[in-house]
């Protein structure tokens, strides 16, 4: 049977067995554990021995002042026979028989298991896989708003209105010799009263009355 040893510092030691098939033992200074450890430095649930496979371990619960192995402090020690562990300021004897470490050695992790294959059945050809192509990003095409449609017919008959301009204003300038848009800013020119307007067949000074 696995022996413990809790030797509180001035005090006497103090021995527990337990069987192999017990699978955890807590520790601390509370009544409620399995251990109880009657030292100011150990705190009400210290830590817990735990049986796993192989073996045992150690596991801290988070105590004031620690669980270590060789003064250092750990979260969880391997524990083997005659390990140097302190929970607190108080010493943890671990001790094992020779048949107890023989008897644990055996519960190692077994091998995967080897799964004959039947020969008789086809073996299933590895699928080929197709290199993958690099996915052409998709072509977006973008439709005008409202707004941008307006814009745009606005521009087509702003250009429409200057074509027709233009054209127009040429023409002028070649019919008049003068300048549209002068001629829009200061008004077309009035015939004079002093000009006459000649009718063709009527010669100067006839009337119509005197060619009867």
């Amino acid at each position: 049977m696995p022996r413990v040893t809790i030797t509180v510092p001035d005090k006497k030691s103090q021995p527990y067995r337990f069987a192999l098939d017990r699978k955890s033992v807590t520790l601390g200074r509370g009544s409620e554990n399995d251990i109880t450890v009657d030292c100011g430095s150990v705190s009400v649930r210290h830590a817990v021995m735990e049986r796993v496979k192989g073996g045992y371990q150690l596991r801290d619960l988070g105590s004031t002042n620690g669980t270590k192995l060789n003064g250092k402090a750990r979260d969880i020690i391997e524990l083997f026979d005659g390990a140097p562990v302190k929970i607190g300021d108080v010493e943890f004897g671990f001790t094992l028989t020779p048949e107890e470490i023989a008897e644990m050695a055996k519960e190692g992790p077994a091998d995967s298991p080897i799964v004959k294959e039947d020969s008789g059945s086809p073996r299933r050809k590895p699928e080929s896989r197709r290199s993958a192509q690099p996915s052409r990003p998709p072509v977006m095409v973008s439709q005008p708003s409202g707004g941008a449609s307006f814009l745009m017919t606005l521009l087509f008959l702003i250009l429409a209105a200057g074509s027709f301009y233009v054209g127009l204003s040429i023409r002028h300038s070649k019919e008049t010799g003068r300048s549209l848009t002068q001629d829009i800013k200061h008004g077309v020119p009035q015939a004079s009263e002093s000009d006459e307007m000649l009718i063709p067949g009527v010669a100067d000074g006839d009337s119509p009355e005197a060619s009867e």
